[in-house]
């Protein structure tokens, strides 16, 4: 069977690795000309550990576990509100729970199957058509082949949803926030730590990884609507931000500055998928493109990892590819929407829409015990995984 996925960050490459286990001809084809390096620093928690524990990957992102010491809150004047140990606001578990660098974890993804699939940089798909037979895909470059099934791993504005189910708009939900984030210089003496600056809507944070001269920055503001008139333009997602933070003390003005100079803006909205079903016919989603559950629940790596193990498995285990399908829907939907509920509209922990809830948060940022969670969230570990088959060679 030849199976085509479009999209090589984590979700594509994962099950491609589970898909080779069982024998199938993978194809992956992603857009961006080379394998994308760099990025903010992402979480590996619950169920997911197990799913990167059997891949045989758990020992080298261990030694790449970053392991933020604290997290620094911020009033509007840049007085400290509360420093607290990262896990107690995440509902981590230190000494379990893995940070690593985006980068580092899709590395360690490709280099698993890279001599096994198909690899094809630089191009993405441009029409499905399904028939009986298989999926017919005609891509930018002008090839075109015919695979068995194809997966859309290729985000939350995935192109092979909007190719299969319709316009995206119908699935988006959004959360009610916008953010940019960039890097810019460590100048700020930070090491293995973030900083959160937060007034009612508006927020911003310097994150440091390891003992690095860059600091990645993020600034984020509520807003009624997406900004949809920014979404294809970088000059007007910095003027929006410029305009939206102006007049905002702490480090805002030198990020805003550092904004508009960054060679890696990457500018979008908080928001998550929600889709009556993941498959159509012989095309399936996994990942962000299926069920983004937001970046406010710290669990898109994860339910990534996880989808890919559980799609993986189902088409393993069961030849028809319709029943697979609802089988990997079936076993993964609960827990998906256990992830997404962790934050609802307007809930922002972090960053608070009111001052009534900044006010709120702050309290509980005070009260909270500099001590580790000692047990995850249960939305964390609400699936337990089957095990996969062990293919002849």
């Amino acid at each position: 069977m030849k199976i085509l996925i479009s999209g090589a960050s984590i979700a594509g490459p994962a099950l491609a690795f589970w898909l080779r286990q069982a024998g199938f001809a993978v194809t992956v084809v992603e857009k961006a000309p080379e394998l994308r390096a760099g990025g903010y620093p992402i979480d590996v928690r619950g169920t997911a550990l197990d799913a990167v524990r059997r891949m045989g990957i758990l020992p080298r992102l261990q030694e790449r576990h970053i392991s933020t010491r604290r997290l620094t809150f911020l009033d509007a004047d840049g007085r400290e509100v509360a420093s607290v140990d990262p896990n107690v606001v995440i509902g981590g578990v230190d000494g379990e729970d893995l940070e690593v660098r985006r980068g580092d974890l899709i590395h360690e993804l490709y280099d698993l199957v890279r001599d096994d699939a198909d690899f094809r940089f630089g191009d993405t798909v441009e029409t499905l058509a399904q028939h009986d037979d298989g999926v017919d895909v005609i891509f930018r470059s002008g090839r075109q082949e015919t695979y068995d099934l194809v997966i859309g791993a290729d985000g939350l504005h995935s192109h092979t949803r909007g190719l299969t189910f319709g316009d995206e708009a119908q699935f988006h939900h959004y959360l009610g926030y916008s953010f940019a984030g960039f890097t810019l210089p460590n100048d700020f003496g930070l090491s293995r730590e973030g900083v959160i600056w937060t007034t009612p809507g508006k927020g911003g944070a310097l994150y440091a990884v390891l003992d690095s001269e860059v600091v990645h920055g993020f600034l984020v503001f509520a807003r009624p609507e997406p900004p949809i008139e920014a979404f294809r333009n970088p000059e007007a997602q910095r003027d929006l931000v410029a305009r939206t933070f102006a007049g905002a003390g702490w480090e805002i003005p030198g990020m805003v500055r550092a904004m508009g100079e960054a060679g890696d803006l990457f500018f979008d909205v908080v928001s998550q998928i929600h889709l009556p079903r993941w498959s159509a016919g012989r095309v399936a989603l996994v990942g962000d493109a299926a069920y983004a559950p937001s970046f406010l629940t710290g669990q898109g790596t994860s339910l990534a990892l996880v989808g890919a193990y559980v799609l993986g498995h189902a088409l393993a285990t069961i030849p028809d590819h319709e029943q697979a399908f609802a089988a990997y829907e079936s076993r993964l939907r609960d827990f998906v929407e256990r992830n997404q509920a962790m934050v609802g509209e307007g809930q922002a922990t972090l960053f608070p829409a009111t001052a009534e809830a900044l006010e709120e948060r702050n309290a509980g940022l005070r009260q909270l015990s500099s001590a580790p969670r000692r047990a995850p969230r249960p939305e964390h570990t609400a699936l337990t995984l089957p095990d996969f088959p062990v293919r002849a060679r």
